[in-house]
């Protein structure tokens, strides 16, 4: 069997300073935490990465990456509820995953302009594929809502995905690891953003989310 080839330190230092900041905190975390776990020095550190904000911008730009394909809005085909639901499953994945990001949030903002103007890029990337998901259950007759209405409701849709995982971690911060929680946490995160529309909801479009719904919030 032909063996893997070995991460690159620089792949090993994005990683583990990843589980880092997520476990404990960015603020909590500096350059010479993170050499020592790796157990290499800090001018090690330093010839891969000039500071830790440098390393916070690398592991950004692997999160646009993969939110990226996320929030590419086809253009082939209208999007049903199930579509909604699928779309909020893994972008509530991708924001566990990097997580401090969204913890952090505030104190990330005011120490890098970098962070800042790319969040925002961002948050205009998921409003607008939130308004397409609500544009086209319109458009197929499945949600009745006024043009200023589905933008109100693309953004509050939105503010509740960006923050909802602070509003758990307040909730039950002892035990927010641990993988039935998060597990629940996640679940509830989609149907919160969901239920956002089923007022709006019509016919079987509300049906199928009230179905919907029920299987996801079993567990």
């Amino acid at each position: 069997m032909q063996r893997k080839p070995p991460r690159r330190t620089r792949e090993r230092i994005l990683e583990l300073s990843l589980r880092l900041f997520n476990d404990f905190g960015e603020p909590n975390v500096n350059t010479t935490i993170i050499a020592e776990e790796m157990n290499i020095s800090p001018g090690n550190l330093y010839y891969h990465f000039k500071n830790k904000d440098d390393i916070i911008n690398c592991i950004f730009q692997q999160f646009e990456r993969e939110i990226d394909q996320l929030l590419t809005v086809p253009t082939n085909r209208k999007p049903n509820v199930e579509d909604a639901w699928l779309f909020l499953h893994l972008l509530f994945e991708l924001i566990w995953k990097y997580r401090f990001l969204y913890r952090d949030l505030n104190n990330l903002l005011i120490n890098n302009r970098t962070l800042e103007l790319r969040f925002k890029t961002l948050l205009a990337q998921k409003t607008r594929m939130a308004r397409w998901l609500c544009e086209g259950l319109a458009e197929q007759k499945e949600l009745k809502a006024t043009p200023p209405e589905i933008d109100a409701l693309a953004t509050n849709m939105v503010v509740v995905a960006t923050y909802w995982l602070s509003y758990e971690y307040v909730l039950n911060p002892r035990r927010f690891s641990e993988p039935a929680v998060v597990g629940e946490a996640l679940a509830r995160g989609c149907y919160q953003v969901m239920a956002l529309t089923a007022p709006y909801l019509e016919g079987n479009a509300r049906r199928l989310f009230e179905k919907l719904a029920g299987e996801y919030l079993k567990g």
